[in-house]
């Protein structure tokens, strides 16, 4: 399937639902069973929630391989950490819809936009501005100053405690 035939579907994360921002619902519109979960009967998110369920927004979960993607990607970029399942998921999903069609994540999350830009998945946000620079993060003692690649509570070199840092960002073009 050629570029100019790809059906543009637009996936939905959970602050964009929260946001009671305006959707074009003369879109394709698809979120996963954990966003679903997000939202407990009563309340406005709730109603948001139904109401886009009514005007067409599919539930779809993504593939195993697309999770493990996900996992690796994010542990690269240092966003594993800062993701939830849900998150993870919108992710996932993208990669699925992007073998056949045009995936579109409309999110204001910015670690979703962060491993997003990584894969050049297309990301929209909704009521920020978006990101502008692509971070990798890393894990730094607060005492001694040494980088870990993992979480860890405590440096085993000086005792202190670990905090999350940037270790790399660099200016992007959004696409």
């Amino acid at each position: 399937m050629n570029q100019q035939t790809k059906l543009k579907v637009y996936i939905l994360d959970t602050s964009v639902i929260m946001s009671g921002k305006p959707i074009n619902l003369d879109t394709n519109m698809v979120t996963t069973s954990s966003v679903s979960k997000e939202f407990s009967p009563g309340g406005k998110d709730y109603r948001n929630f139904q109401f886009l369920i009514e005007k067409g927004l599919k539930i779809q979960d993504p593939t195993k391989e697309s999770m493990k993607q996900i996992k690796d990607i994010s542990t690269k970029t240092g966003d594993k950490e800062r993701l939830s399942q849900a998150d993870k998921e919108i992710l996932a999903l993208a990669l699925d819809v992007n073998k056949d069609d045009e995936a579109i994540i409309l999110t204001d999350d910015y670690s979703i936009q962060n491993v997003a830009q990584e894969l050049k998945i297309k990301f929209e946000p909704v009521s920020k501005r978006g990101i502008t620079k692509k971070f990798k993060w890393t894990y730094q003692c607060r005492g001694c100053g040494k980088k870990f690649k993992e979480n860890i509570n405590t440096c085993p070199i000086c005792g202190s405690s670990i905090k999350y840092t940037i270790s790399h960002r660099e200016n992007i073009k959004r696409m």
